[in-house]
């Protein structure tokens, strides 16, 4: 069964397609039939840049499990890191004072 429900969340990031790197603008959040995994269905991530065209993107298609394992990760990561150091205006990479 589809859901045909879909989730977006606007995005600041970077990417790396077939052509390169690109920035990230958006992220769409689905449960559908796959293209490619050997799943019934998946939960699928397409991360785009729709200002510049179908090739700014990348997909991802995860098992139920591996989505929810994902966002733990990324929870865990943000929490074992200082408080806004991956934010928007936050610690430059260049900044040798960590």
């Amino acid at each position: 069964m589809c859901t045909h429900h879909t989730e977006f969340a606007p995005l600041e990031g970077s990417a790396k397609g077939r052509d390169g790197w690109f920035a990230v603008t958006q992220a769409a959040v689905y449960v559908d039939h796959p293209y490619h995994a050997q799943l019934e269905h998946s939960v699928n991530i397409d991360f785009t840049a729709p200002g510049l065209g179908p090739s700014a993107r990348v997909a991802v298609e995860l098992t139920e499990e591996s989505a929810r394992a994902l966002v733990g990760a990324i929870e865990a990561a943000l929490a074992a890191a200082p408080p806004g150091l991956a934010a928007k205006g936050g610690q430059s990479r260049n900044d040798t004072s960590l």
